[in-house]
């Protein structure tokens, strides 16, 4: 599978959410398990929120847990103030196993805005760049690959399924239109300029993008992220001390 090109990590920033929150609830926790005990972050990202919570509780220790390679490098930078308290692995939550056990287990999902805002990671259809959506882009099919192996059904099922998009068939019939008559999409906002023109004139030009059902059941889809989340929700119990 092609790779993403190289993204520096200075482009990756993390502003945490809810972060008061966060603190008051690891606050909450017995003294006796913050000594020394382990964070385990599902998804680590720029280390936002595991920069406060080590700096507010000097004995925690954190393995953070990002399958993302940009992510993993920003993290690394923000967090090598804490030294050997931070462990830091490159993998998918679903195939993790901790080698202790935990005082807690986050997990902030989705898309970050750090990877919205690189154009070749191919998530943004505000910024062009190459259809891809791999979170790993090191790892499977792009999302490009994914529309071009997919029926026209499966593409309108993954549409709806994942994005709730009630133009799906719609969609999914100019997509795989388009791929026979055309050729490939040369990138994110040509593929997003198709889907906006399957939505109706009055509504395609509504304060949400008419791309944005679309490319998020796309990145869902390719990143297998119901079906990873399912794994964690099953396996994170077991994690805890």
């Amino acid at each position: 599978m092609p790779d993403q090109p190289t993204v520096s990590s200075s482009n990756f920033q993390h502003v945490p959410v809810l972060a008061e929150g966060l603190l008051q609830y690891i606050a909450n926790l017995p003294k006796t398990l913050l000594d020394g005990g382990v964070l385990i972050d599902a998804t680590l990202g720029g280390g936002g929120h595991c920069a406060l919570l080590l700096k507010a509780h000097p004995k925690l220790r954190l393995i953070g847990l990002d399958q993302d390679p940009i992510a993993r490098v920003a993290a690394a930078e923000r967090l090598k103030q804490f030294g050997p308290r931070v462990k830091i692995v490159a993998t998918n939550f679903a195939d993790f196993t901790p080698p202790e056990q935990a005082v807690a287990v986050i997990a902030d999902l989705g898309v970050s805005s750090s990877q919205l805002n690189i154009a070749a990671r191919g998530f943004s259809f505000h910024l062009n760049g190459p259809i891809d959506m791999r979170m790993n882009p090191r790892v499977g099919k792009t999302a490009a690959e994914l529309i071009d192996e997919s029926s026209e059904t499966e593409l309108a099922n993954m549409l709806y399924r994942y994005g709730e998009e009630r133009f799906s068939r719609r969609i999914a019939r100019r997509i795989k239109q388009d791929l026979t008559e055309k050729g490939a999409y040369e990138g994110t906002t040509a593929l997003a300029y198709a889907v906006a023109g399957c939505y109706p004139p009055k509504i395609r030009h509504r304060r949400i993008h008419a791309a944005t059902r679309t490319f998020q059941a796309l990145r869902i889809a390719v990143n297998n992220e119901l079906e990873v989340l399912d794994r964690l929700l099953q396996k994170a119990p077991d994690w805890l001390t």
